[in-house]
């Protein structure tokens, strides 16, 4: 599955745009619905945990190619605080609602 990123990358100002943010996060609820009767259907956390590192792995892809870009075109730099932040309270949260204790 494309990322929201890699499908605007050739027009990234229409992410500013109010419907399309409201797209964006209808299809957020949307994986998320998904990814919760993937795991009724099998009621196996083993498939929560892959779901998780897949997202986990993913969005360490995503600040890999953005780091290069920065590297490459001189971007601004990402924000590597914010980042782990964010990945860390992703983690816990889906650990959370999936009833893993880490």
């Amino acid at each position: 599955m494309k990322s929201i990123r890699e499908i605007f990358k050739s027009n990234p100002s229409l992410l500013e745009e109010k419907e399309v943010l409201e797209l964006v996060s209808y299809c957020e609820e949307l994986q998320d619905e998904l990814v919760e009767f993937k795991f009724q259907k099998t009621n196996n956390k083993e498939l929560a945990m892959l779901d998780m590192l897949k997202e986990v792995i993913k969005g360490c892809n995503a600040i890999e190619k953005e780091q290069m870009e920065h590297e490459r075109f001189g971007f601004e730099a990402p924000q590597y605080k914010e980042t782990i932040s964010n990945l860390k309270s992703y983690i816990l949260d889906r650990c959370q609602e999936e009833q893993i204790w880490l």
